[in-house]
């Protein structure tokens, strides 16, 4: 019992550090959601690649078709011409959209390689390109936010984050917004800490050709952590602009949740190891002293078996406190960018103070089967990640 409590007193302290980030990250929002916006809007190309249809998709696309941005470009890169998505496209179009069709991958992941034949079709006038994902549904002013930072040309890119916004709910879709928003509230003030997400991020025209950027892509798999890698090899800053994290509204099973949240993982294993392996020990360390302290605390209070002890159960509720303050301070300040879906984000709360410790759980999981298993599938296309640099496809559905 002696270790043990050892561990839980380390767990109680990593839980005390966390805190205080999501305190900070708290402040952070608060603190950009009400800076005035440098006056920077010059002409914006958007590339919103993707593959066969998703729940929400009309909206999601037709979104970035109204943006309250003076003037800007969307390219939507598909595979192949008979996407049943392009007929979405076709029923929303505008004269600021184009359809590029980029053609089977090869060489890297169908994403990668979409992006990479938009970029060379972008309009001769644009500055700025910005990188959006089809199950984003920004807010009409998240252009606007998104580029403005780019005033700062010392900045490599500015980006945002997707939260998750269950439709009709269920246990599976709001783990899954609870385990998303970790990640989330990991950005903040710290410009050589933050990374892309490629969901949601804008880049100088000049920066991403003098980074060689889309060369840089051949053979990924992972847009976004590869721009990151770059930039921070070139020591450009990144910065996290809260207004732009973006919602994304869905729902999904146990079954797509498991498969979602283990191929992000998969993916950062090969492209991010140190995360990795810090994800793997911080999400054992947890389970073993939270749940294995509920075993603990059954050995002790109902079979008996162990001396009673008032530390244990003490233990368990500091920690759960130190977790569920967080996650209702992480909430608190995603209301105030993502404030059109505030009853939304409402029934989601007790989702995120009780659910916690479960998306912990889940992530152990995720990273072991990363440790064993390089193999992902997305949008119908199975990989086998070789390397950060050599992506291999396995099986392609149409």
């Amino acid at each position: 019992m002696v270790f043990f409590y050892f561990l839980a007193a380390l767990s109680i302290w990593l839980g005390i550090q966390s805190l205080l980030n999501g305190i900070r990250y708290a402040a952070y929002v608060r603190r950009e959601t009400a800076r005035a916006l440098p006056d920077y809007q010059p002409f914006v190309s958007v590339i919103a690649p993707g593959r066969g249809l998703e729940e929400g998709l009309q909206e999601n696309l037709q979104a970035l078709l109204e943006q309250d941005y003076p003037r800007y470009e969307v390219l939507f890169v598909f595979d192949r011409a008979d996407d049943p998505a392009i007929q979405i496209i076709g029923h929303g179009s505008s004269r600021m959209a184009r359809t590029i069709i980029a053609g089977p991958a090869t060489d890297s992941g169908q994403k990668v390689h979409n992006l990479r034949v938009a970029v060379t079709e972008v309009d001769p006038e644009s500055e700025v390109l910005v990188f959006v994902d089809t199950d984003a549904r920004p807010a009409k002013d998240w252009l606007k936010h998104l580029v403005a930072p780019l005033a700062d040309e010392t900045l490599g890119a500015s980006t945002g984050y997707r939260w998750f916004i269950p439709n009709r709910g269920g246990i599976a879709s709001r783990l899954r917004g609870v385990w998303n928003a970790s990640v989330a509230s990991a950005l903040g003030s710290d410009t050589a800490k933050n990374f892309c997400w490629g969901g949601s991020t804008a880049i100088r025209r000049s920066t991403f050709a003098k980074l060689d950027v889309s060369e840089r892509w051949r053979g990924t798999v992972s847009d976004d952590f590869t721009i990151t890698r770059v930039l921070k090899e070139a020591k450009l800053p990144i910065h996290f602009t809260p207004h732009c994290l973006v919602a994304s509204v869905g729902d999904c099973d146990f079954k797509e949740l498991f498969e979602f949240t283990t191929r992000q993982i998969k993916i950062t294993r090969v492209y991010a190891s140190n995360l990795w392996l810090a994800l793997l020990v911080g999400s054992s360390l947890f389970a073993l002293v939270f749940f294995g302290g509920f075993i603990l605390l059954i050995l002790q209070q109902i079979l008996k078996i162990l001396p009673p002890s008032f530390i244990l159960p003490l233990a368990l509720i500091v920690i759960f406190i130190l977790g569920a303050t967080k996650s209702f301070i992480r909430w608190r300040a995603i209301n105030i960018p993502l404030t059109q879906y505030r009853s939304a984000l409402n029934r989601d709360l007790l989702a995120h103070i009780f659910l916690w410790p479960f998306a912990s759980l889940l992530y152990l999981y995720n990273a072991i089967v990363a440790g064993f298993s390089q193999r992902i599938t997305w949008r119908g296309i199975t990989y086998e990640l070789k390397s950060p640099t050599e992506a291999v496809i396995i099986s392609r559905v149409r």
